[in-house]
């Protein structure tokens, strides 16, 4: 139980120590994932549109 407390209490130490982004730094990295996460979104829609017509071609 002593070394679980140990593990707790240097977690703790440890966060403290962290440095924070401010609410700029964290509203702009959201707009960058969200954008990227869109972008590859809408690649792999049109690689999987690309490879279902291109199945069904070769299939008839």
């Amino acid at each position: 139980m002593n070394a679980f407390l140990q593990y707790i209490q240097g977690s703790l130490e440890e966060l403290r120590l962290v440095r924070w982004p401010t609410q700029q730094q964290a509203t702009r990295l959201t707009i960058i994932v969200i954008a990227f996460i869109a972008a590859t979104s809408a690649f792999f829609g049109i690689v999987d549109a690309i490879l279902v017509e291109a199945i069904s071609v070769t299939l008839r």
